[in-house]
């Protein structure tokens, strides 16, 4: 009788992707599959058919010095708790036999080995098979990162642009952001991550095992994306000093960060701030299968002491003063993933909230969470990981304190402001979604998904002030653009009966989302005289000249305080707000007809609002429709002038893609951007 060997084993790329929604990892060398789920690898045998009477397989499964050995059967039973091999007697080829590999939905996550040993005639024969990249399931009931809804899953898990929000609760900016799990290189790097970790390099064995857990997995992750107690991939720096690196504000995508960090030896990336040290993570989670959306908490309290308070000082003429060591950012960015948490029970599955900005040691390392949002909002504080933490950022109460020296001029509270909005990217579409509800209990109901308008709550305190004798309100007259006035009202109400006269403080001051106020680049006093009882309002307004070249990003803080002459109380309103930008036009030639690896051509135009001539460079980029980015010198335009940039492109990847361009003008801090959602369609 001939012998039997294995001439060649192929491992099925193409149609193992396809079942597992790996295919958009093509420009891997990797096989990528999902666990729970079976995949095919295929033999061709030389010498003769084969024979399950007297010839058998066996496969070895390797992560690492971890191994399972399994036989092939011919029962096509899966199993999602343990590996399993078999081929199917119904469609045996004896030539060019298949065998599916199946592994539990609790495997752990990483790049595995496998080999192949065949037994006939009482000889063993060994053929290496190679490699095999293994990813969490979010399409697998048995995986603790199921999620149940198809458009979630997309959103969550297949979706490599977004929208991460910022600005304030009422005047949000969408930013767009590349996520770039599918582009070259960002698979292996994300696997390398958990590989470089502190945990993996104590002890192999043990992270390898460990790698099951998503709990596990996102408390890795969210240290690794930081570099503050390992070699991870970003170095934050909110000092306003970039000169070492990158300015955060110009980072439009993780794949250059990821790809960046990978190069240089995985030495930190420079520099990093809450937008993108989240985005990252969403990058990661997502390649490694784990449903994961950036979520925004605008008016984000720091509180250093863990009295749920924050308290603000201002100077009697208005001035924002850095008198605390707790503070609020106008806006917070982590994100939250999906999980089942078998360690704290079933009622605590669902959204996670996951925060690697470095701000407090957790278990001693620079991460935060997971945390479930249903114990944020049950204030079930008693949980691991840093629910206290993330609950005192959406639910801390503020104190106002109006000074004279060190002398308390006025006090008031406000129990509102902090975590007044919380949103993420709606599923599928590119708007915001409002999930405050989800973090709090909430006077009024909000839909869901509505308009910006009727989502955020105009119910804090800080905009309007009151003591025995006034009342103060300060409202934006409409909200700021770029190139035109910042137009504003102050009410005032006398609400004694008697006649009053009173000093009016404005106070104008660039704010950077996470710090107090600079110097005052605007300010305006006056007197006013009150009938008895009397209710007026002062209209007041600043004039692009002033503020174009002092706010570029930044946002603004803008105070009023009334001095009553006569009793010298003061009462103080305030307000934050940011300068909406000029956006980038993106225009698509024959949007509706676009295929993969057919060139393409947009038009980015730009019109200069401001006051000013500017110029800049403009930087195109487009996950799965352009390879790395395009990059144009932009001569000087003059007000009011408008230029066209044409561009193009071939799309690679099937789907619904973003086309995002970026404006860094050179004279001043402000980068214009625009994005449009291209539809590729299979040819």
């Amino acid at each position: 009788m001939e012998d039997l060997n294995i001439k060649n084993v192929t491992l099925e790329k193409p149609e193992n992707q396809q079942r597992h929604r790996t295919e958009d990892f093509s420009s891997s060398k990797s096989l990528v599959v999902r666990r729970g789920a079976p995949f095919k690898i295929k033999l061709q045998l030389e010498g003769r058919p084969f024979n399950p009477k007297i010839d058998s397989i066996r496969i070895r499964v390797m992560l690492g010095r971890l191994y399972v050995v399994m036989p092939v059967t011919f029962s096509r039973k899966v199993s999602t708790t343990h590996w399993k091999a078999f081929m199917d007697p119904e469609s045996l080829d004896p030539i060019n036999p298949s065998i599916f590999i199946s592994s539990p939905a609790s495997a752990s996550v990483g790049c595995y080995r496998f080999q192949l040993y065949l037994y006939t005639q009482g000889k063993q024969r060994k053929r290496v098979l190679g490699r095999f990249v293994l990813l969490c399931n979010p399409w697998c009931q048995d995986d603790t990162v199921y999620i149940p809804f198809e458009d979630q899953r997309e959103e969550y898990i297949q979706n490599d642009s977004g929208l991460l929000f910022m600005g304030t609760a009422k005047t949000l900016v969408a930013r767009p952001w590349s996520f770039d799990q599918f582009e070259p290189g960002v698979l292996e790097t994300c696997l390398n991550l958990l590989q470089v970790s502190p945990q993996h390099q104590r002890n192999r064995r043990r992270d390898y095992l460990n790698r099951n857990n998503p709990v596990y997995i996102s408390r890795v992750v969210s240290a690794m994306i930081n570099c503050e107690d390992d070699r991870g991939v970003l170095k934050g720096n909110w000092s306003g000093d970039f000169k070492e690196g990158v300015n955060p504000s110009s980072w439009t995508g993780s794949g250059d960060i990821l790809k960046q960090w990978a190069e240089s030896g995985y030495s930190p990336v420079k520099y990093g701030q809450c937008w993108v040290f989240a985005a990252v993570m969403c990058t990661v989670m997502r390649v490694l299968g784990i449903p994961c959306r950036v979520v925004t908490n605008f008016n984000s309290a720091h509180d250093t002491n863990d009295n749920l308070v924050i308290e603000e000082f201002y100077s009697e003429n208005g001035k924002k003063l850095n008198r605390s060591k707790d503070s609020i950012w106008n806006f917070h960015v982590w994100v939250e993933c999906w999980m089942t948490r078998r360690d704290l029970g079933s009622e605590m599955d669902g959204w996670q909230v996951l925060d690697p900005t470095p701000q407090e040691r957790s278990g001693g390392v620079f991460c935060c969470g997971p945390a479930p949002v249903k114990a944020i909002k049950e204030r079930c504080i008693d949980l691991v990981y840093d629910v206290p933490f993330v609950y005192a950022e959406v639910n801390a109460d503020i104190h106002m304190i109006v000074l004279s020296g060190e002398r308390v001029l006025s006090f008031s509270k406000d129990t509102e402001r902090v975590g007044s909005f919380i949103c993420t990217k709606a599923v599928g579409y590119p708007r915001h979604q409002n999930i405050t509800g989800d973090y709090k209990y909430i006077k009024s109901p909000t839909s869901t998904i509505s308009s910006r308008a009727s989502t955020v709550s105009d119910d804090s305190t800080l905009n309007r002030g009151s003591s025995r004798s006034v009342f103060v309100a300060l409202n934006l007259e409409k909200p700021p653009v770029a190139g035109e006035p910042i137009r504003f009202a102050v009410r005032v109400i006398n609400k004694q009966r008697i006649p009053k006269k009173m000093k009016v403080h404005m106070n104008a001051q660039a704010k950077e989302y996470f710090n107090s106020p600079s110097d005052t680049f605007w300010e305006n006093h006056g007197v006013i005289t009150l009938a008895p009882m009397e209710d007026t309002i002062l209209h007041d307004q600043i004039l692009p000249a002033k503020y174009e070249d002092v706010v570029g990003d930044d946002l603004i803080n803008l105070a009023v305080v009334l001095e009553d002459l006569g009793s010298q109380e003061r009462v103080l309103a305030s307000e934050e707000f940011n300068i909406a930008s000029p956006q980038l036009n993106i225009q698509v030639a024959n949007e509706n007809s676009i295929v993969p690896h057919k060139k393409q051509t947009a038009t980015v135009t730009f019109t200069n609002p401001y006051s000013h001539p500017v110029r800049g460079v403009l930087t195109v980029a487009g996950a799965g429709l352009i390879q790395g980015k395009m990059l144009f010198r932009m001569p000087p335009l003059c007000p009011g002038g408008t230029v066209e940039q044409s561009i193009t492109f071939t799309p690679r990847l099937v789907g619904t893609k973003m086309l995002q361009a970026n404006l860094s003008l050179a004279s001043m801090r402000t980068n214009i951007r625009g994005f449009k959602m291209v539809s590729v369609n299979r040819a």
